[in-house]
C-alpha cells in the first residue's frame, strides 16, 4: 500500500508541475488571441474583444491563480478555446470577462452599458453555472436545473462553460487530492457527457483524458505507457492497411484521405472495467477514417472498402441518412482486415468530420452550410427544450438530475412510427419509451402496442428498424411496474408525474369519504357548509383551498374528526365534540394501493373484520380488528380508530403472511409453493425463520382474493405431509 501510495503521489506531483507550466496555465496572450481572431472577425469586433480584456485585466487586477499566474491569464486561454472554434465575437467577449461578476465589484448594469446585453446575459449565465456541484446531492441537481435554464436563453453559455472547465481542467494539478478527486468526477459524470452530446468530440475526449489522469493517476500512466508500446509494436499492420485503402480508393478516381486512430486511455480502461478484459483484447481493433468531399462518395468509398476487405454482419450503421441526436453524422463498418485483424472504419464528407469534432461549433468552421448550422441550433435546442420539460414534470430536483443522466448517455435504437417516421430512442427502449416520444398524453393512455405488427408486450426491447404502433384507450392510467423497464427520461418523468396526479386525485376522493364520514354525527356533509367558513377554516391546516385539505385528510396528514369538529365549531363555540367511534365505517373496496394501505403486520383480507387509522404520509392504513398493533394504537387514543368494513364487491389481491412449520426435507420449500400455486394463490415471498434438527419454521406471503380463498389454501397446505402446523401471523 505505501508502495502505491508513493507511486501515486509522483504521477500526482508530476500533475502539478505541469500545471504550472507556461505553456499550459498561460497559453494565449491577448496578442495571439487576436492574430486568431483577425483570420474570421472584422476588426472592428477584434477591437471590441480588446476592449473586453483590457476590462478584464484591470478588475482582476492584484488576483492570481494557484498556479502563480496573473488571474486574467485563465479568461484569455478559455476565450482561445472558443476562437479555435471560430465562435462570434460577443462569446470569446463573454469568456473574457465569465469571472468578472462573481469574483470582482463589478456589476451587470455596468458590464451591460459597457458591452451590450448579451454578452453580459452570457456571463451571468456562466457565472450562475459556477455554483454547480459544491454542495450536495439536492443543490447539485437544482444547479443543474439553472444551467438547463441559461442553456435555453443562449447556448454559448454552455460553450463559455465547457471552455472554462477544460482550462481549468489542464491545471488540476494544482489543487488539493479532494479538490482534483471532485473536479475530475464531476468532468466525466457530467461535463464530458454534456460535449459528447452537442457533438463536440475533441472537447469530449480532452475531458475524459484529464479526468481519468486526475482521478486514477496510476492506471492512467500504465494504460497510456501500454498505448505507447503498442503504437511501435502495430505501426507497420498499420501503414499497410492504410495504403491498401488508399491505393484501392485512388485506383476507382476518388479523392480520399486515410488515416489511422488511435483509442484513448479512458476509452480503454472503461472498456476493460465494464467487460472484464485485458488491455490486450480491447486494443486489437484498429481504427480508420475515410474523409471525402462529398456525401454520395462517401457511399461509393463504402462499396471499395467493403470489396477489400470482408464486412462483418451486422455491424454497418449508417449515420448519414439517419444523424445522432448531436447531428453527428458517418457511415460505420467493421471489416475483416488483413491476418484476420479486426478494422473499424468510419466515412464521412470534411464537413462532417468538422462537426464531429466541434459539434455545433463546427458549423461555425463552415459557415457556407447556412441549413446544417440552423439544424445543429435546432438539435441543440431542442435538447435543452427536453432537459426543460424534464424539470418540470420532476417532482424533486434527484428525479431531475435522474433524468438528466439518462439523457445524457444515450445509446440510440432507430425505430418507426406508423407513418413511417423515424424516432429515436435509448437502447433498451420499450414501446411506452416510444409512447411517450410521440407525445405525453400518449404515453399515459397506452394499453397494449404492436411492434412490426404484431402484438407484443409493453416491456418488449425494441431493436433498430422495427415499425411500433400504439394502442390507446380513453379510461386507461399508467401502471408504476412501468418505471421497473423504461429506458428515457422522459418517459420516467411523464409516468411519474402521472402518477402523482392520479395519487392527488384518489386522496382528495378519499379524503372527501372520510370527512364525510365524520360530518355525518351530527347530520352534516360537506355540501351542506358554508364555503366562506370554509375558508376561515383553510389558514389553521396550511391549505388554501378544499382540494388540498381533503387531499390532506386522504394522504393521513390531517384527523378527518379533528377537520370536522373545527369545521362545525367554527361559528359555534359551544359545539361539543364528534363521537367518532359512533359514526359509519369506512367501505374499502379495493384496488385502493395509492390512498389505502395493508398492514403488513397482520395482512387483511376481504372478509376479515377490520379496522383502521390514519398516519401521516401513508393516508388510512387496514389491520384485522384483532391486531396487535391496533391494540397498542386503542391504548394511545382511541379516537385514532376508523371503523372500516368490505365493500359488497372487492377487487385485486391481496397479501397476507403464514407461519407454517414443516418437517425438514429436501425439496419441501417447493412442494409448499407447488402447493399454494395449485389454489390459484401467488406466492410473492419465502423467509426461514428458525431452523432446528427436526423442524423449519417459514414466513410465506401469499395473494389471495379474499378470505374463503385463503381458507381453501390453508386446508391444502394441511394436508401435506411435511407440514405440521400453520397459522397466519400477528394474530
Amino acid at each position: 500500500m505505501a508502495t502505491a501510495t508513493s507511486s501515486e503521489s509522483y504521477f500526482v506531483s508530476r500533475l502539478a508541475e505541469k500545471a504550472r507550466r507556461d505553456d499550459v496555465a498561460a497559453p494565449a496572450t491577448i496578442k495571439s488571441l487576436a492574430k486568431a481572431l483577425n483570420k474570421y472577425l472584422p476588426e472592428d469586433q477584434v477591437d471590441i474583444v480588446r476592449a473586453a480584456h483590457a476590462y478584464a485585466a484591470n478588475a482582476h487586477e492584484g488576483q492570481m491563480r494557484r498556479t502563480g499566474h496573473k488571474y486574467i491569464s485563465h479568461p484569455v486561454a478559455v476565450a482561445s478555446i472558443l476562437a479555435g472554434m471560430h465562435v462570434d465575437h460577443q462569446t470569446i467577449c463573454a469568456a473574457l470577462l465569465h469571472d468578472v461578476l462573481e469574483d470582482t465589484e463589478v456589476g451587470k448594469a455596468t458590464l451591460s452599458d459597457l458591452f451590450g446585453s448579451e454578452v453580459t446575459e452570457i456571463v451571468d449565465g456562466v457565472s450562475k453555472l459556477s455554483k454547480i456541484f459544491r454542495t450536495r446531492a439536492e443543490a447539485q441537481a437544482e444547479n443543474f436545473q439553472k444551467m438547463a435554464m441559461a442553456m435555453a436563453k443562449d447556448i454559448r453559455v454552455i460553450m463559455v462553460k465547457l471552455a472554462d472547465r477544460l482550462h481549468n481542467m489542464r491545471t488540476i494539478g494544482v489543487m488539493s487530492s479532494e479538490q482534483r478527486k471532485r473536479i475530475a468526477r464531476e468532468t466525466l459524470d457530467y461535463y464530458a457527457p454534456i460535449a459528447n452530446r452537442l457533438g463536440i468530440h475533441t472537447i469530449k475526449v480532452e475531458f475524459e483524458e484529464l479526468g481519468f489522469q486526475a482521478l486514477y493517476p496510476l492506471r492512467a500512466d500504465r494504460i497510456g505507457r501500454a498505448v505507447t508500446k503498442a503504437r511501435g509494436n502495430r505501426r507497420e499492420l498499420i501503414e499497410e492497411i492504410q495504403v491498401s485503402m488508399s491505393t484501392a480508393l485512388n485506383r476507382e478516381g476518388m479523392t480520399a484521405s486515410v488515416q489511422g486512430r488511435e483509442k484513448h486511455a479512458y476509452s480503454i480502461y472503461r472498456k476493460m472495467k465494464a467487460q472484464h478484459k485485458k488491455y490486450a483484447d480491447i486494443t486489437d481493433v484498429f481504427g480508420f477514417r475515410i474523409v471525402v468531399d462529398q456525401a454520395d462518395d462517401c457511399y461509393r468509398a463504402l462499396g471499395i472498402i467493403h470489396n477489400l476487405y470482408k464486412p462483418v454482419a451486422g455491424r454497418f450503421k449508417d449515420y448519414i441518412a439517419i444523424p445522432k441526436v448531436n447531428g453527428y453524422q458517418s457511415l460505420h463498418t467493421t471489416l475483416f482486415g488483413m491476418h484476420g485483424v479486426p478494422i473499424e472504419v468510419q466515412i464521412r464528407t470534411k464537413h462532417m468530420d468538422a462537426v464531429a469534432n466541434n459539434g455545433i461549433a463546427g458549423h461555425w468552421l463552415y459557415k457556407s452550410e447556412v441549413a446544417d448550422f440552423q439544424s445543429s441550433q435546432t438539435r441543440a435546442r431542442q435538447w435543452v427544450k427536453d432537459l426543460m420539460d424534464l424539470q418540470q414534470r420532476a417532482g424533486d430536483p434527484l428525479e431531475f438530475i435522474e433524468s438528466l443522466k439518462i439523457d445524457l448517455f444515450p445509446d440510440e435504437v432507430y425505430v418507426f412510427t406508423p407513418e413511417g417516421d423515424i424516432l429515436e430512442l435509448p437502447r433498451g427502449a420499450c414501446p411506452v419509451d416510444f409512447a411517450y416520444a410521440v407525445h405525453t398524453d400518449i404515453g399515459n393512455s397506452c394499453v397494449s402496442c404492436r411492434v412490426d405488427r404484431l402484438l407484443s408486450p409493453l416491456s418488449t426491447r425494441l431493436q433498430s428498424g422495427q415499425s411500433v404502433e400504439i394502442i390507446t384507450s380513453d379510461n386507461a392510467r399508467p401502471d408504476p411496474d412501468w418505471l421497473t423497464f423504461v429506458a428515457s427520461g422522459k418517459a420516467r418523468a411523464g409516468i411519474r408525474q402521472a402518477l402523482k396526479d392520479q395519487q392527488q386525485s384518489d386522496s382528495v376522493a378519499f379524503g372527501r369519504r372520510l370527512l364525510n364520514r365524520a360530518l355525518s354525527a351530527e347530520n352534516k356533509s360537506i355540501n351542506d357548509l358554508d364555503f366562506r367558513r370554509l375558508r376561515r377554516v383553510f389558514t389553521e391546516f396550511d391549505v388554501r383551498k378544499l382540494v388540498e385539505l381533503l387531499a390532506k385528510i386522504g394522504n393521513g396528514d390531517l384527523m378527518p374528526y379533528v377537520v370536522a369538529q373545527r369545521l362545525l365549531s367554527a361559528d359555534n363555540p359551544e359545539f361539543e365534540s364528534l363521537a367518532v367511534q359512533g359514526d359509519g365505517p369506512v367501505a374499502i373496496r379495493g384496488g385502493e394501493g395509492l390512498v389505502v394501505q395493508y398492514g403488513r403486520c397482520c395482512g387483511p383480507v376481504p372478509g376479515d373484520p377490520i379496522v383502521g387509522h390514519m398516519t401521516p404520509g401513508k393516508g388510512f392504513v387496514l389491520h384485522i380488528e384483532t391486531c396487535r398493533n391496533m391494540n397498542e394504537v386503542r391504548n394511545r387514543s382511541a379516537k385514532e380508530i376508523i371503523p372500516a368494513h368490505w365493500a359488497e364487491k372487492v377487487d385485486g389481491e391481496f397479501l397476507t403472511t403464514l407461519r407454517v412449520e414443516v418437517s425438514r426435507k429436501k425439496g419441501v420449500i417447493a412442494e409448499i409453493a407447488a402447493t399454494i400455486t395449485a389454489t390459484d394463490a401467488g406466492v410473492e415471498d419465502v423467509r426461514i425463520q428458525e431452523r432446528s434438527a427436526a423442524l423449519t419454521s417459514m414466513a410465506v406471503r401469499v395473494s389471495v382474493r379474499n378470505r374463503d380463498h385463503l381458507a381453501r389454501t390453508m386446508r391444502k397446505l394441511r394436508v401435506v405431509s411435511s407440514v405440521q402446523s400453520i397459522a397466519r401471523m400477528s394474530l
